[in-house]
């Protein structure tokens, strides 16, 4: 598929056919494009944990889900994809990275950074696979783990404190299913969003 055909057809797809499986080939590229994601000093903190067998997945909705909340619908269809990446930012990697010589920050303090690169680099690693998927004839979903889940999810998984999940995909062969409602907003389009040569 063109580039420009891959992004034109990104869009974050909430239902999913339970019955085919992302083959084990479409998995590896979405984690191979992942890591060749952009990151500050290839510092490269990101980790991404990989949920294919049902238990796990299982597993995932029930740490990361909170209750109610008027979510069903949502949740009847994200629950049917057969696989699930949770990405996650290290921050410890890039003040490590930075403490190098050649970069010579060795006081490894987070207030030298613009911004929290560890979290814009895994941003970027996550939407390369949301391009693969689109690449590949897959739909998929990025989505964040709500704060007050985050423990539960950590324990069920033995995810590392250094590590940060950024939110989580779902990837699967795409299903019926409804359109957001925020999409009645529109796009905005570019020349109300785009400033030359100075904002005003």
């Amino acid at each position: 598929m063109e580039f420009a055909e891959v992004v034109r057809r990104r869009r974050m797809v909430r239902n999913y056919d339970p019955d085919r499986p992302v083959p084990p080939d479409v998995v590896d590229r979405l984690l191979d494009h992942a890591v060749r994601a952009p990151s500050a000093g290839f510092a490269q903190g990101w980790g991404f944990l990989v949920l294919e067998t049902p238990q796990d997945r299982e597993r995932f909705w029930t740490a990361a889900t909170p209750a109610g909340g008027g979510r069903e619908r949502w949740l009847a269809g994200m629950r049917r994809a057969p696989l699930i990446v949770v990405p996650h930012a290290n921050r410890s990697a890039y003040l490590e990275r930075y403490a190098e010589p050649d970069k010579g920050w060795a006081d490894r303090s987070a207030e030298r950074w613009p911004v929290p690169y560890w979290y814009v680099d895994t941003g970027f690693a996550a939407l390369l696979m949301l391009l693969t998927a689109v690449d590949e004839g897959l739909g998929a979903c990025f989505f964040g783990i709500p704060p007050h889940r985050l423990d539960a999810y950590r324990e069920a998984f033995g995810v590392p404190e250094e590590y940060q999940p950024i939110g989580a995909l779902t990837v699967g062969y795409r299903a019926p299913d409804h359109r957001s409602p925020s999409l009645r907003r529109g796009r905005r389009p570019v020349d109300e969003v785009v400033r030359r040569g100075r904002w005003s």
